[in-house]
């Protein structure tokens, strides 16, 4: 699907301030509300827009420690991808992990209360993890800045 300026504004508008009303949005650009509503129909319908969620601040949330975590597998066979995927997508403070080219095979992006939160997390779910050889543990310092906005 080729998107034009006009679905790029939609999309760009959506990214950062998803709750609005379809008279908001199209005013903000420049359609009619009726074209605005069918150019997000079109747009959800084509997967362009998967999904819309409520950003949680995690501090709010008691989960101000951001750790990333490198894991490297004992092989790359699809069992042992497969296994290990399936084990990690059941982990709740795991926010995103990414199967990686280069030293690590994944990196797990995760959210604790603090450091001995992680440590339990540790212990409790990421030691018991299959097929895993070696995992080096990052903690963010400081969020210089975040975004869910893809440019459009």
């Amino acid at each position: 699907m080729q998107l034009d300026p006009t679905d790029r504004r939609i999309l760009s508008v959506l990214q950062k301030q998803g709750r609005m009303s379809n008279a908001d949005l199209s005013e903000r650009v420049n359609l009619s509300p009726s074209a605005c509503h069918r150019r997000v129909q079109r747009l959800e319908a084509e997967g362009i827009i998967r999904n819309y969620v409520a950003m949680l601040d995690p501090r709010k949330l008691g989960l101000p420690t951001t750790v990333f975590v490198e894991i490297t597998l004992s092989g790359q066979s699809d069992e042992v991808l497969e296994a290990f995927e399936t084990a990690v997508s059941r982990i709740p403070n795991v926010l995103e992990c990414h199967l990686m080219a280069g030293t690590a095979d994944y990196i797990l992006k995760l959210v604790a209360e603090d450091t001995e939160d992680f440590a339990r997390i540790h212990r409790q779910y990421l030691t018991r993890l299959p097929g895993v050889t070696q995992m080096q543990s990052s903690f963010a310092l400081r969020t210089v800045f975040k975004t869910t906005a893809l440019p459009v």
